[in-house]
Parts: C-alpha cells; sequence; structure tokens
C-alpha cells in the first residue's frame, strides 16, 4: 500500500515512494525559481526524484531530501556510505535546466558502533509483526537481514551490505543517535518503530519523523 503512493495533502513536506525500494523526500514543495517556468519546474521535480530513486546504492539506512531553488538543485539529507553522496550528485547534473548541484548530503560517521546499532534497530523493527509489511523481506531476523553474510557484510559490516528491497521506515544512526524517516499507515505503527529503537542497546536518543498521512474526511450526511 506504500510503494508508489504520493501524498498530496502534504505541502510542506512532498513525500512520495518511486519504487519498491526507495522513498524520497523533498522539503518544502517546488516553487518557480528565476528562468524557470511552473512547468519547467514540476519537471525537474519529477526528474530528480525518478534519478534519486534509481539509485542502487540508496539503502534502507539512508535518506534523501531535495530542494529546487533558481536553477539550482539543492541536495540533502544522510548517506551511510560517501558513494552515495557522490552518486547522487553526479546523476542529478545531467538533467536538462539545472545549472548548478548544491551537495549537502551528510556522509555519516564510519563506525563498527553504529554499523551494529544499524542491523538491531532493523531487526527489531522490522521483526515486529505490526511492521513486517513495510519490509520486502517479511518474517524472521534471517529473513529480515538475508540468506547470510556476504563477503562485503563480513568486511565491513551491515552498512557494507544493506538489506535489499522495499523499506518503508529508514533508518539513520549517527554516533549512537537514531533517526528513523519514512511513511506508515497509522500513529500506533509509528509508536512500535520508536519504541523498538528505543530498546536497542546501545541507543542514546531516538528522534521519530515517520509521517502519517492525512486520511481525507467523510462528508457528512444531509439530515
Amino acid at each position: 500500500r506504500i510503494a508508489r503512493r504520493i501524498l498530496p495533502a502534504l505541502a510542506a513536506l512532498f513525500v512520495s515512494s518511486l519504487s519498491p525500494g526507495v522513498l524520497v523526500a523533498q522539503n518544502p514543495a517546488p516553487e518557480a525559481g528565476p528562468g524557470w517556468s511552473q512547468q519547467d519546474t514540476l519537471r525537474i521535480a519529477k526528474e530528480v526524484q525518478k534519478r534519486l530513486g534509481n539509485l542502487t546504492n540508496f539503502s534502507v539506512f539512508d535518506w534523501l531530501t531535495f530542494g529546487l531553488h533558481d536553477k539550482s538543485v539543492i541536495l540533502k539529507g544522510y548517506a551511510s556510505r560517501p558513494i552515495l553522496k557522490s552518486e547522487a550528485g553526479n546523476v542529478i547534473k545531467g538533467i536538462s535546466g539545472v545549472e548548478s548541484v548544491d551537495n549537502q548530503i551528510e556522509v555519516l560517521p564510519n563506525s563498527m558502533v553504529d554499523d551494529r546499532i544499524r542491523g538491531a534497530v532493523y531487526n527489531r523493527i522490522y521483526t515486529q509483526p505490526a511492521l513486517r509489511r513495510y519490509n520486502a523481506n517479511q518474517g524472521t531476523s534471517r529473513q529480515a537481514i538475508g540468506p547470510g553474510p556476504s563477503v562485503a557484510r563480513m568486511a565491513g559490516g551491515i552498512t557494507a551490505d544493506p538489506p535489499r528491497g522495499f523499506n518503508a521506515i529508514h533508518i539513520i544512526v549517527k554516533n549512537g543517535n537514531v533517526a528513523l524517516y519514512g511513511v506508515v499507515d497509522g500513529d500506533s505503527d509509528a509508536a512500535i518503530a520508536d519504541m523498538q529503537a528505543k530498546s536497542t542497546p546501545g541507543v542514546f536518543r531516538v528522534e521519530n519523523y515517520l509521517i502519517v498521512p492525512q486520511k481525507p474526511q467523510k462528508a457528512e450526511k444531509k439530515k
């Protein structure tokens, strides 16, 4: 239900699921800049979303946002690996009409402690019965992480070889602090994810930025 969803009701924080494994947020909603028509602005915004959504190195442990200013694209968010930052900047440069890219994506520290926390929080969240539907690899802890340790994971931990597939809840870890981003269906799901992250050993603090889309109000029946 989350894949390929667009939430037009969120004016200040426009969130769309671009493909069954990627969630990209844009804040704020795009506005036409000098030299850009509204049509060009929308075209560029959609193309940026598409290209970021197709990044092969974008994982559950990353979160990307973008904004448009004048004829520039501003990239923000968090990358668990440096390759994602450079990859994101490079794919945007080729968009027609974009004159520059301001790449402000923060590369997270390369930490064995944070790597362990990523794996632990991931398992605690995605093996919860209420939250399994937000993960393509539903089921047990082994299924959540994958079929077994790969060479990359054994050499560099889960950050070097993150779980693949759709993960609606993104987990950002920096120096033992955790931030949760993404879209869930209800407040109870957001609360469960928050509780699971907070109960993970080694986690200092959890910031819960999960979004629950507002449901359209039903029209009152005429008496």
